[in-house]
């Protein structure tokens, strides 16, 4: 069965990092770091953050 993207249990917000932490096999924490750092350098971080709170399915 393939993997599915969606929010996952560890939640600091919605889930989002956590979801695509479990997506990839890679820790939450780290895709919280580069959201951060995404949002401080680039500036659209916390839009694509909300656009993937609103799309991606509860697990």
């Amino acid at each position: 069965m393939a993997k599915r993207l969606v929010k996952g249990s560890e939640k600091w917000l919605f889930g989002v990092c956590s979801g695509i932490g479990n997506f990839f096999d890679v820790d939450p924490t780290i895709v919280r770091v580069l959201f951060v750092l995404f949002a401080l350098f680039v500036g659209s971080g916390i839009l694509a953050y909300i656009v993937l709170a609103l799309l991606m399915p509860k697990s």
